[in-house]
């Protein structure tokens, strides 16, 4: 009898001391990691009673040292308001605000002189030290009070990626969400819940004591750690604005990315608009093209061609062909860049010289369907999976085309339109081994409640061999070497894999093609043999100048040297 009671008194101190760590640990939870969210309500129970003081989760950039920095953040500060039935003088009260408001004067005495209302806001954004400005002025009827707001600390900085918060139309009018980028594609992460912010203190110690043993809580809130580094990205920012504004172009883009795990360190769009002020942009400003936009990425398609030609045993780097200049496909001509033919070359020479009657060789070579099936294999006309909204799917209907004219022209990156981050998926399969990866930017979560989940993304197929991307990393790296500008930007003491690309762009309006309207591209990776970075630059209608060498050339090399000396990568040769 005894033994029995001792039991029983053991299991009832077992389970009171489960409780109280439960408790404990339920309390350094609300006291020290909720600090802050419980800092402001006790806030706004003084200066804001109306709603909750606006949060939402941040988007962080990761450095290379793994360092965290904010890439999208709430600021704290104030709303200035004034009772108008408090302001005797509303030009005297305008003097001394003027220095430390935007308003302007008419407006302002307009609000000011509303006597019928006791309540009207001049700013909604004041900073700590304007409101400390304000405060110490000691103005009648001059009001402030606690407010929170998002904010984007690099302003223009990767800010098609980014996306922005705005009010929603309809149902979604009186409510803040991601309207753009990361931030909507992650707005159920970012975005808290207002009615949690109300919940009583005590309930909230009790009412959750339940979802920490059986995490009942299916709708968790965090910050978004993201793959994007801030300087690699600044630096992709200032080359693709430099070319732009160089050559005079309509769109310029770039994406920097690890070919073998789809880690996207920077991407980013020109023109483009500050987040944090975006009066006079347009909803064209905000989309992005590196993934909604499709386009006719030109001859950087020649070494998919190559690759699938080498894979198939079609053709080795030693092949030779005729080269007459020009070739008849269904009735149409196909011609080299300058209409010149350069007699018997071998394959390795297509690339060097970017002939488009070289890769029309090779397809005739493998034939149509094999060639079709390796297209298909790298998922060209698909969506790559990458974490960003409104994704397109890429326009290769010309595949499914009985005429070899289709894949003839499909072979050098005309009659076929790609997204940009579709074609660097693609593209890295030359440098990585031959399998297809998943472009991401976000790589964790990390909950409000301290848990950390690390995304993964799958593992793609194996489209080409080892061998066929080691062969084709070795052709590209001699087309950089002995080709590229005479191979006078070719480093000696890295290896480095590219090629350029030139397309015509397409007259949508009467068909065939601009003889004056071109795309640039260029794309590459280094180490070549262990590619840590690839990456695929693009320039829409530059002005008054005809190749992709000639543009984008010393950016990629810029971006090269750059990255190299950043990561302090050792010399491969």
């Amino acid at each position: 009898m005894r033994k029995s009671a001792i039991v029983r008194i053991r299991i009832i101190t077992g389970m009171v001391l489960l409780v109280s760590l439960l408790l404990v640990f339920r309390l350094y939870q609300l006291q020290i990691m909720q600090h802050d969210r419980f800092v402001a309500r006790a806030e706004q129970q003084y200066v804001h009673t109306v709603e909750d003081l606006y949060t939402r989760g941040s988007i962080l950039l990761t450095t290379r040292d793994g360092e965290r920095v904010s890439a999208a953040t709430v600021q704290g500060g104030y709303v200035l308001a004034i009772n108008p039935q408090h302001v005797t003088d509303p030009e005297a009260l305008y003097a001394e605000l003027a220095p430390h408001i935007a308003l302007e004067r008419d407006t302002f005495i307009a609000r000011a002189g509303n006597t019928a209302r006791t309540y009207v806001e001049i700013e909604q954004r004041v900073d700590t030290d304007t409101a400390d400005a304000i405060e110490a002025l000691d103005l009648p009827g001059v009001l402030l009070f606690k407010n929170q707001w998002r904010y984007y600390p690099g302003g223009t900085l990767g800010a098609r990626t980014i996306g922005f918060v705005a009010f929603g139309g309809d149902a979604e009018r009186d409510t803040l969400s991601g309207r753009y980028g990361l931030e909507r594609y992650y707005d159920d992460v970012l975005a808290h819940d207002t009615e949690r912010l109300s919940v009583n203190f005590f309930a909230e110690i009790f009412s959750t004591v339940g979802s920490m043993v059986f995490d009942a809580d299916t709708h968790r809130n965090g910050d978004v750690v993201t793959s994007l580094e801030p300087t690699v990205l600044r630096t992709l920012s200032q080359e693709l604005a430099a070319t732009h504004e160089e050559w005079g172009s309509t769109l310029t883009g770039g994406i920097i990315m690890n070919p073998q795990t789809g880690e996207i360190y920077a991407m980013d769009v020109v023109p483009t608009f500050d987040l944090n002020d975006r009066a006079g942009a347009t909803i064209n400003d905000f989309r992005s093209p590196l993934v909604e936009d499709v386009y006719e990425m030109g001859s950087i398609i020649k070494a998919l061609t190559m690759a699938a030609g080498l894979d198939s045993g079609a053709v080795s780097a030693g092949t030779t062909y005729y080269d007459p200049g020009t070739i008849e496909l269904n009735t149409y001509t196909i011609s080299n860049y300058d209409g010149r033919g350069r007699g018997t070359v071998d394959m390795q020479e297509v690339l060097n010289q970017s002939l488009n009657t070289g890769v029309a060789f090779v397809v005739n070579t493998m034939g149509k369907q094999r060639f079709r099936e390796y297209f298909q294999k790298l998922r060209i006309g698909s969506e790559t999976g990458i974490d960003l909204p409104n994704e397109a799917h890429g326009l290769v209907d010309n595949l499914d085309s009985p005429r070899d004219v289709e894949y003839a022209t499909a072979s050098f990156g005309q009659g076929i339109a790609l997204t940009p981050i579709a074609t660097a998926r693609a593209l890295a399969t030359l440098g990585n081994g031959g399998t297809l990866i998943t472009p991401h930017i976000a790589t964790a979560i990390e909950y409000d409640d301290g848990a950390v989940k690390e995304i993964q993304y799958p593992e793609g197929d194996r489209v080409f061999s080892e061998e066929t991307s080691e062969e084709i990393s070795r052709m590209l790296t001699t087309v950089v070497d002995d080709a590229l500008r005479g191979g006078d930007v070719a480093l000696e003491q890295y290896s480095v894999a590219a090629k350029t690309g030139t397309a015509q762009i397409a007259d949508t309006r009467n068909g065939g093609y601009y003889d004056d309207r071109y795309l640039h591209s260029f794309f590459g990776y280094f180490p070549s043999y262990d590619p840590q970075f690839l990456v695929l630059l693009y320039t829409v209608e530059p002005k008054n100048v005809r190749y992709a060498s000639e543009t984008l050339t010393e950016p990629f090399m810029d971006i090269t040297k750059f990255l190299i000396n950043y990561y302090n990568l050792p010399p491969d040769r």
